[in-house]
């Protein structure tokens, strides 16, 4: 069964995608957004062409575990996907995810700042996508 991670943000969607067997995320590509449903149409062709069994959404949680300002969007946005796609999503916190994807490029990269815009989101899609992973498999 694979997954699909999607972190969504303003400008662009971060998308990354499991392996068949559920073990390990990979990032794959950047949505740059133009509409919603230009953004929902890129995102099926993606989920269509790597067999996608279910999407996973990063939520966008306040530190203290409430919802932050885009959460409810995300939601949103979530449940038109459910709804075009015909694919179960499910949400995942993602609250980390953009930090430990900053010090990753910077400082095990050494990325410059405009390098680290191409590849940010979709490392971060692949970084919940993976806890998500890992939850699931350790029960």
């Amino acid at each position: 069964m694979k997954l699909l991670g999607l972190d969504y943000g303003i400008k662009r969607l971060g998308i990354a995608v499991s392996d068949a067997l559920g073990l390990s995320a990979h990032p794959l590509t950047i949505i740059q957004r133009k509409s919603l449903n230009e953004d929902i149409k890129a995102i099926k062709l993606i989920a269509e062409e790597n067999n996608i069994s279910k999407i996973i959404v990063g939520l966008p949680l306040n530190m203290d575990g409430t919802d932050g300002n885009l959460t409810g969007e995300v939601k949103a946005f979530g449940e038109k996907l459910k709804t075009v796609l015909n694919l179960p999503v499910e949400y995942y916190d993602e609250r980390l995810s953009s930090l430990q994807t900053e010090r990753i490029l910077v400082e095990e990269a050494d990325m410059s700042r405009e390098k680290r815009k191409g590849v940010r989101d979709k490392i971060a899609a692949s970084l919940f996508l993976q806890a998500y992973l890992d939850s699931h498999r350790n029960g």
